[in-house]
């Protein structure tokens, strides 16, 4: 088994591609994430208030150092349009080394401009 790299992969769904924009630029500008991919729409289903739902989405996949997750999870639940907002992380076991090094960089306050 891999060794983690200190970078973890997050991901969240918008009911709107302005939506998952704005968040993808948020987390960005912030310095929460390093690079975010907005994609969609998807359908999604799923159980709310006791009913099911099947409605548009769009997935937000974003990129950040994995000691800068707690922050990133309260900035979303902070700014994200949902009550209750899927953010679900995976720390990352492999890659780029050069890519891995690059997200840890620019998710610290005065990191590459």
């Amino acid at each position: 088994m891999k060794e983690e790299t200190g970078v973890v992969r997050v991901e969240t769904t918008v009911d709107s591609r302005e939506g998952a924009e704005a968040v993808a630029g948020s987390v960005v500008e912030h310095r929460l994430a390093a690079c975010v991919q907005v994609g969609g729409p998807i359908r999604s289903f799923y159980r709310w208030e006791g009913a099911t739902q099947a409605d548009e989405e769009w997935t937000v996949v974003i990129k950040t150092a994995a000691d800068r997750l707690d922050d990133l999870v309260a900035h979303l639940n902070q700014t994200h349009p949902y009550d209750v907002p899927e953010i679900i992380a995976v720390p990352v076991t492999g890659g780029n080394p050069a890519y891995l090094a690059w997200v840890r960089d620019e998710t610290r306050e005065g990191g590459p401009a």
